[in-house]
């Protein structure tokens, strides 16, 4: 008799509560891994799935920064953390031109930054490239889009942007190379989403 087919090679490092939530259509995943709850660094690996043999990494792994006060799986506005969860990728934008982007990209000078960050350090062009995480926010429209389903209490504007050398107020944060990286390759028609909080809570 054939051998029996082997098993889906499953998402690494997440467990059935946190996987149970990654939707049956998406075939892309980035992994952020917070070193722990507290913390405002992390690791991001984007991977994608055979229907065949399951989640293997296509990009990464990238070092990232999170929120001053690590995470929180009841995000509010000020809260200085970061969403924990499974939430939808399909919007991007930035100041400067579109690297070559598969989402939608909307170029817009409304990206730009100024001032500077918790450590001190300058945030101009921390907006150059983003992507909106589908976290309080209307799916579709750019991710400078204010409007919040949830409540302005519960914060927004929660975004991927390129790193400024710190920790963010609630966004995520990728090196710019890398950042332009993940534009190229998050594909919407794998229903890209983004799987993040610290390792223990992925895990679950």
């Amino acid at each position: 008799p054939a051998a029996a087919p082997l098993p889906e090679t499953p998402l690494p490092g997440v467990g059935p509560v946190t996987r149970a939530s990654v939707p049956d259509g998406t075939s892309q995943a980035l992994v952020v891994t917070g070193t722990s709850p507290d913390s405002s660094t992390s690791t991001a690996t984007l991977y994608a799935r055979d229907p065949a043999t399951g989640w293997k990494a296509q990009a990464g792994p990238w070092p990232t920064h999170n929120a001053l006060r690590g995470w929180t799986a009841d995000h509010t506005a000020g809260d200085l953390r970061t969403p924990i969860g499974v939430f939808r990728l399909g919007d991007a934008g930035g100041r400067l031109p579109d690297p070559g982007a598969l989402l939608p990209y909307d170029q817009d000078e409304q990206f730009a930054i100024s001032g500077t960050g918790f450590v001190g350090e300058p945030l101009e062009g921390s907006f150059d490239h983003v992507i909106a995480i589908d976290y309080n926010r209307v799916p579709g429209r750019s991710p400078l889009d204010k409007e919040r389903p949830l409540g302005a209490e519960k914060g927004g504007g929660v975004w991927i942007h390129v790193d400024h050398g710190g920790p963010t107020q609630a966004c995520v944060t990728l090196e710019r190379e890398d950042l332009r990286e993940l534009l190229r390759a998050l594909d919407p028609a794998r229903e890209p989403v983004v799987v993040m909080g610290p390792a223990t809570e992925l895990a679950r």
